[in-house]
């Protein structure tokens, strides 16, 4: 900041030492940096760290969406900006996917805007659903943006803990008679990150009657729509009978196509909220880059298969982990869902904490997880893997554990 004038006549530059910036101000520390700092040394020392820590999709995007990356790039038309809302054949391409995987009706114009990925939607999403005085209902332990978006809105936030079997409609029941002004919206995400916890269309049919008879918007971030093993088939809420009367969705290509770095996400649902993102984000960005949505358009349409093909992958891992584990005397339960296990932290080693304990995993095992306590509360004494490693390297990640946890049965 210039403040006055300094020596000579200049102004003179006043330290930003104490300057009480906004939003971030009340965040507690990231604690999956501490993970990913110690991992980083431990690396630089010399040491195999094996990664199953930060969820960064590892399986390579479908070669049809590189080469019509490339193809796009190539055309100087493209570089220009896009529409902030998705080009028209991208928004039919996901009103088609929700037509031919979930037997629902989208009308493209109106029903389907683009995001750059679901951070971004979510996020400027609650902008326009909320604000100070207002409140939502999250799931906790959470995926940190869920939690903390409508806070950066300026609203309340209402946890409902999802540990100790607890179903979240009833947390979210007894939010609405415990607090007033009632909460104007309800966040979820099924199949949940971290804890995997999954429902069915029946579960998310009494969850949609909930927000309607309430007059509450319900926001369902779906990343994990494709991602679940042993036959089971996550929901989309929309699938629900009048569920767009107060329902939208999150739908991106970061899991099910293995296009995390993309950016290509959408909202997708009741019209009214889907154009109110629309109009925030016409002033926000021009959208994503045009060939990643050209791209996007002809995976979508093109490679609609390729989620399997990743799936096959991801439950492949999830066998061996979770045998690798047992063998090594850390039993664990198998996740119907998503790209992770969420595994409590062994009972000799309960006392520690889950960050003090994922510190001692980098340190004496080469291997990196996350720390439950740092998606919310209900989170501390688990751990979280993700499966973003081979089959050889998740089995020398469990002789490490053997060898560095004498005390597991």
């Amino acid at each position: 900041m210039w403040e006055g004038q300094g020596r000579g006549g200049s102004l003179a530059f006043v330290a930003l030492d104490d300057y009480p910036f906004r939003r971030i101000t009340g965040l507690p520390p990231y604690v999956f940096s501490i993970i990913n700092d110690l991992k980083v040394d431990a690396r630089r020392a010399g040491h195999d760290v094996i990664d199953l820590g930060f969820g960064n999709p590892d399986i390579p995007s479908p070669e049809i969406a590189v080469e019509k990356l490339a193809e796009a790039a190539r055309n100087s038309r493209n570089h220009r900006y896009s529409s902030s809302k998705g080009i028209p054949k991208l928004r039919q391409a996901v009103a088609d996917h929700y037509r031919r995987r979930f037997n629902v009706e989208l009308d493209p114009d109106q029903e389907v805007v683009t995001t750059i990925g679901a951070k971004e939607g979510l996020s400027h999403l609650m902008w326009v659903l909320l604000g100070p005085g207002d409140s939502a209902v999250v799931p906790t332990p959470s995926y940190p943006i869920h939690i903390y978006a409508p806070l950066f809105a300026g609203a309340e936030v209402q946890q409902v803990r999802l540990d100790g079997g607890r179903d979240f409609l009833e947390g979210c029941i007894d939010a609405f008679k415990s607090q007033w002004p009632r909460p104007r919206v309800i966040v979820c995400s099924f199949p949940h990150n971290p804890t995997t916890q999954c429902v069915d269309l029946a579960w998310m049919t009494r969850l949609v009657e909930f927000a309607r008879e309430n007059e509450v918007v319900l926001v369902h971030d779906f990343a994990y729509s494709d991602t679940a093993f042993d036959g089971y088939q996550p929901p989309s809420v929309l699938q629900v009978p009048g569920a767009k009367d107060c329902s939208v969705e999150l739908f991106t290509l970061t899991k099910s196509f293995s296009m995390a770095g993309w950016r290509a996400g959408f909202l997708v649902g009741n019209a009214r909220v889907v154009q109110a993102l629309t109009k925030l984000k016409s002033y926000l960005d021009y959208g994503t880059f045009q060939p990643i949505q050209i791209a996007a358009t002809v995976t979508l349409n093109e490679a609609y298969d390729y989620p399997k093909q990743v799936n096959e992958v991801y439950s492949s891992r999830r066998d061996a982990l979770c045998d690798a584990m047992d063998r090594a005397g850390w039993v664990i339960e198998r996740p119907k869902g998503t790209m992770f296990v969420w595994a409590p932290v062994p009972e000799p080693y309960r006392e520690m904490g889950s960050l003090e304990f994922s510190k001692m995993l980098i340190t004496e095992a080469n291997l990196a997880v996350s720390p439950g306590v740092g998606f919310g509360l209900g989170g501390e004494g688990y751990v979280r893997f993700a499966l973003i490693e081979n089959e050889q390297r998740i089995a020398q990640a469990a002789r490490n554990v053997r060898r560095a946890l004498p005390e597991l049965a």
